[in-house]
């Protein structure tokens, strides 16, 4: 009995350490209850978003943020399909007032209703500008008047679902150039900011029109003039939490990093202006 005895705490040490070891090779993660907050962000905010997050991982290492990057346009309309989202950053105001349903009627036109209220806030402001291929600008592109001169074959611009084509659009307009750029089809239409910023990186084009901060991040390209004065509308980037968050505290702690002064001095250094 004695002996058979020994034999059973031997084969119960003998599974226990088995279990030890098959709980050593778990992930992680396995243990650990983190809480995962997903952002919606205008393709402009990547790299600055990318590093607050990064900040946001020594505060709170128990949260996870993913990231989805696009266009203000196509976000809105992920979001109004039904994606699952907490908090949504845009390029422009139009975008989120389309799902806000305290916006003006007339720009809601279906009378949306993701906004949780009481948390929609500007985020940043930002500044529009004229940029060629670096080094590359040997017909002397020095302002946005010269896209409809000979100077410019082509000149990359953001579709109309895009806020800087947006702003693009209303410049352009301003300048009484509008028609003419699209009459002799000199205007290459990008899905978001960061492919306009490609297409000038690569050459494809001989100029385009991105944001400053945009322009900052590349060293492929160079700006040669700002949007002149009065000629769009004030780029201002509204962030709001939706109502169908999953983690309304998690978001709303995310939400106040982005506010904290070590997130301001991350978008102040790529070139944004912290509101």
């Amino acid at each position: 009995m004695k002996a058979r005895g020994l034999s059973v705490f031997k084969r119960a040490g003998f599974i226990a350490a088995l279990v030890l070891v098959a709980l050593a090779a778990l992930p992680a993660c396995s243990f650990a209850a983190s809480k995962t907050v997903t952002v919606f962000a205008a393709a402009s905010m990547t790299e600055s978003l990318n590093e607050i997050v990064g900040l946001y991982k020594a505060v709170a290492p128990d949260v996870e943020i993913v990231c989805n990057f696009d266009s203000s346009g196509t976000l809105k309309t992920q979001i109004q399909e039904g994606a699952d989202c907490d908090i949504f950053i845009s390029a422009g105001q139009r975008q989120m007032n389309q799902i806000d349903i305290t916006a003006d009627a007339a720009v809601n036109t279906e009378k949306l209703d993701f906004v949780l209220p009481g948390t929609r806030f500007d985020i940043v402001s930002n500044r529009v500008v004229l940029i060629v291929p670096k080094g590359k600008n040997t017909k002397g592109i020095s302002g946005f008047a010269d896209a409809a001169t000979d100077k410019v074959s082509l000149i990359a611009l953001g579709n109309s679902d895009v806020p800087v084509g947006q702003y693009s659009e209303e410049i352009f307009k301003k300048l009484g150039l509008w028609d003419r750029l699209n009459e002799g089809k000199k205007i290459s239409f990008a899905s978001n900011v960061k492919e306009v910023l490609s297409q000038v990186e690569a050459g494809a084009v001989d100029c385009g029109v991105v944001y400053s901060t945009d322009a900052a991040t590349s060293g492929g390209v160079e700006i040669v003039a700002d949007a002149p004065a009065g000629s769009h509308e004030p780029i201002t980037y509204p962030a709001a939490i939706l109502k169908r968050t999953k983690d309304e505290s998690a978001a709303k702690a995310f939400v106040e990093f982005l506010k904290s002064d070590a997130s301001k001095d991350v978008l102040k250094r790529i070139g944004f202006a912290a509101l």
